[in-house]
């Protein structure tokens, strides 16, 4: 049988409410009377009820999270930023896998405020107007962690993605490759359409007219960067410089290449976009955009803590600063 706060009061002789202070830390309880009671819970084994606690405070300290791919190792280190930091204040996850499909986030959007969370850390691919509408209904506070709103309404952490993708692009182009090709995400993302931008403005700065045959559409998985090689290599006038939107599609790209027999970095450079553990995996080593994945989960967490706790939020659109590294993918 579960043992209930009851139970315990009964052992320690003492009255429920006693208990209940001490189970929630009251210091007004003699030291001698918390004794007893914890000695009596632990020889009962009492778990407090996580829900009849939170009914009662009105207060989970659970905090949803929806994540679109637990198994990519780029989501995996932002849920781990949002885990240390949601433990450092005593918050608990649930963290849910939505497969970057539109009704499932509604769906677990709204199973997750069943669920009486505190607040909620979405990241996702695309933010529909359906999105924010949901989101803005929510009774508790809400923060976007490497997704874009593009009417700026929802709280988030991001980077500059147009910025990092210029200067991805340049350094291609600074080495004087003449033909640049671009490796997208799905192209109905908001990051997507910020990293082509960039992408666009570096060929057009350089002097470089812009050709759609040069920029193929992927998934950030692996494969898809196979497939964005194979499409290139049956060009002419084939890229000698490929900017690619997530490291484990410059992977597939780096290995596609390498098996039609080019050299990388000799025949066709390579530039990533995420600096995850692959960059350094991979050989050549990959030169690639470094966005602070683990920083995006920490502070997304941390500015959804300053909501729910109701502290002073001086900006609730916070732009992390990015670098660029250079290694063996590029001359």
């Amino acid at each position: 049988m579960t043992v209930t706060i009851y139970d315990v009061a009964r052992e320690a002789s003492v009255s429920m409410a006693t208990v209940s202070r001490v189970v929630n830390g009251n210091p007004n309880v003699k030291p001698t009377t918390r004794k007893k009671v914890l000695e009596a819970i632990e020889r009962l084994g009492y778990r407090p009820n996580a829900v009849a606690r939170g009914l009662a405070s009105k207060k989970t300290t659970t905090v949803g999270v929806i994540i679109p791919d637990i198994s990519s190792i780029f989501f995996a280190e932002l849920a781990r930023g949002i885990e240390d930091v949601a433990t450092m204040y005593n918050y608990n996850i649930i963290l849910s896998n939505s497969d970057q499909n539109k009704d499932k986030e509604i769906h677990l959007i709204n199973a997750m405020l069943g669920k009486q969370v505190d607040g909620l850390v979405f990241m996702g691919g695309t933010v529909t107007e359906e999105h924010v509408q949901e989101l803005k209904k929510s009774p508790v506070p809400v923060v976007l962690a490497a997704t874009v709103d593009e009417t700026e309404e929802i709280p988030s952490v991001n980077i500059d993605y147009e910025k990092a993708a210029y200067e991805a692009t340049k350094s291609l182009l600074d080495n004087g490759n003449k033909y640049v090709a671009y490796v997208s995400g799905p192209i109905e993302t908001s990051i997507s359409e910020q990293k082509r931008t960039g992408y666009l403005k570096a060929l057009r700065d350089h002097g470089v007219k812009s050709e759609e045959k040069y920029i193929v559409s992927g998934d950030y998985t692996y494969d898809s960067g196979i497939e964005a090689i194979e499409h290139f290599m049956q060009m002419d006038e084939k890229p000698n410089g490929i900017f690619v939107a997530s490291d484990e599609m410059a992977l597939g790209v780096i290995h596609g290449a390498q098996d039609k027999g080019l050299h990388v970095p000799n025949d066709v450079e390579v530039y990533g976009f995420d600096n995850t553990r692959l960059a350094t995996m991979v050989r050549p080593t990959l030169s690639t955009v470094v966005q602070p994945m683990y920083d995006i989960g920490a502070v997304s967490m941390r500015l959804l803590t300053k909501f729910m706790n109701k502290e002073e939020v001086t900006e609730q659109n916070v732009i992390l600063p990015h670098r660029n590294i250079k290694r063996n993918s590029t001359k």
